[in-house]
């Protein structure tokens, strides 16, 4: 009586080993390409006047915070704002892109690291202005209080985060 057909006889044993050999190279390769996509998610690139200090500080501020960070030095950041959707009502000296996110002004990293754990749906994040204390804005202790604010992709914003004021300290 014939023996039925196992799959080690329909696949001859060198195809299976090209199997095994391919699907352990593709695990293997998946790896990378994670830890890739987990660097990529904190690269930013960061739209500046080469002249402005706080704009430096800020980049010093992300890097320090382990964010990745390219700068371009334009004269105006106005119209990379309006091409990457954000309103002018947001507007400070710098304009960023995280991933999808777009930020403006000095956003703290804990705020980045924050939004991309939670990834809400918005178009980014903003501190309009340049508020006292502010990452990249430090004149000593003092602080203004500020909000970071979640732009919506809608235009709107709500708070995100809030910091309060700090008085400078007696000498």
């Amino acid at each position: 009586m014939a023996m039925p057909n196992t799959s080690i006889d329909v696949f001859p044993r060198r195809s299976i080993l090209r199997l095994s050999l391919a699907a352990a190279g593709a695990m293997a390769l998946g790896q990378p390409l994670r830890a890739l996509a987990a660097a990529d998610a904190k690269q930013i690139t960061v739209w500046k006047n080469p002249d402005c200090g706080c704009c430096l500080e800020w980049v010093a501020h992300l890097r320090k915070n382990g964010f990745e960070v390219v700068t371009q030095d334009v004269k105006d950041t106005a119209p990379v704002r309006k091409k990457l959707g954000l309103p002018d009502k947001f507007g400070s000296c710098h304009t960023a892109r995280l991933g999808d996110y777009v930020l403006e002004g000095h956003v703290p990293a804990r705020e980045l690291q924050r939004l991309l754990r939670e990834k809400p749906h918005a178009l980014g994040l903003a501190v309009p202005g340049m508020p006292v204390g502010s990452p990249g804005m430090e004149m000593g202790d003092a602080r203004d209080a500020y909000d970071v604010l979640l732009v919506l992709k809608d235009g709107s914003s709500r708070i995100y985060q809030s910091y309060p004021s700090k008085p400078p300290a007696k000498s």
